[in-house]
């Protein structure tokens, strides 16, 4: 079986990191690159490199990763789309909710595989809590807390933090957790002397009556990548910056008359574990996941319809920090 001959659209500071991954994926030939401003981090290692989506047609592509800013990305995905190619886009899929549904129905309409690239999904401690959560090993969850914090990154230009770091967040609580955002109650900040906001705090009821809160800035001096879910069980704290998980158990209480069993209603620390997880790189496993659904193979891709209902969850969460009500975040 031939390998399937890739694309890569982009390189500039995740497009490099797309092109590592190519030039060394099992069963995948990256067979030409392209980016308006060139290869200015030289990683083509020898492959042409061409200007824009067109020149990079050319090629004969089974499939293409696009990286380049989301204000481009309805007209290159729907070029990609028009000639048959696979595709996976760089989170966030778009800017808003009507250019991420024609994205989704364009590729859905050719019937091509069309995913997001929300790298973090694939984080191991994130992937075992995911597994860990499905098998029952928190019970009935309550709560999701996540932490994104850090320096401002200079790379980010036309979007704020809602739809950039933001994102990670949304998509990785609906996967965990494998519920839909409902509801939004969210405030930002405007520090850092740009247009966009640099700072969100999120509230949210899930489609099981979970409940999350999302803390986003990039005004850190320190970079924090947390997510901590409790349930009835006890709770998990995924370190997506060391890639460690652990596990808080609920304690055994020993209650010695019946008005103080009457009167407790919480838990007490119990053993603490932390898991010896195996950690590939991310990157690597999304592209594996990306290229199996090519292949035909059991995946787990972000599609294009979830991706669609992230980009909806951002609109919800800037528009009730606008108006300072909570905002319905279901798709129309």
């Amino acid at each position: 079986m031939r390998p399937l001959r890739a694309g890569l659209l982009g390189l500039g500071m995740m497009g490099r990191h797309h092109a590592r991954i190519l030039s060394g994926l099992e069963g995948v030939e990256l067979v030409a690159v392209a980016d308006p401003s060139g290869d200015v981090h030289g990683v083509a290692g020898g492959r042409p490199v061409e200007s824009d989506v067109q020149s990079l047609l050319t090629h004969g592509l089974d499939y293409c990763v696009v990286a380049v800013p989301a204000v481009h990305h309805e007209e290159v995905g729907l070029a990609l789309a028009a000639a048959g190619v696979h595709t996976m886009i760089e989170k966030p899929l778009a800017l808003d909710s009507g250019t991420a549904r024609r994205l989704s129905a364009a590729f859905g309409a050719a019937g091509l595989v069309g995913a997001v690239g929300y790298v973090e999904r694939y984080n191991p401690a994130l992937q075992q809590a995911r597994k860990r959560v499905a098998a029952g090993e928190l019970g009935e969850l309550y709560q999701v807390v996540t932490r994104r914090q850090g320096p401002f990154p200079t790379r980010i230009s036309n979007v704020g933090v809602v739809k950039d770091l933001g994102t990670h967040d949304i998509d990785l609580t609906a996967w965990v957790t494998q519920q839909s955002f409902v509801s939004v109650a969210a405030r930002t900040a405007y520090r850092s002397g740009r247009e966009a906001e640099d700072l969100v705090a999120v509230v949210a009821q899930l489609s099981e009556g979970t409940i999350t809160n999302h803390l986003v800035n990039w005004l850190s001096p320190f970079k924090e990548r947390v997510t901590v879910l409790t349930g009835s069980k006890g709770a998990f704290i995924a370190d997506t910056l060391t890639a460690d998980l652990s596990f808080y158990a609920n304690g055994r209480v020993e209650q010695e008359s019946w008005d103080q069993i009457a009167n407790f209603r919480g838990v007490t620390e119990g053993d603490v574990v932390r898991y010896a997880i195996a950690k590939p790189e991310p990157l690597q496993v999304e592209h594996e996941q990306f290229r199996d659904a090519l292949l035909g193979k059991d995946a787990d891709i972000v599609t294009m319809d979830q991706g669609l209902a992230t980009v909806r969850v951002t609109e919800a969460v800037l528009e009730s920090a606008h108006t300072g009500q909570t905002v319905d975040a279901t798709l129309g």
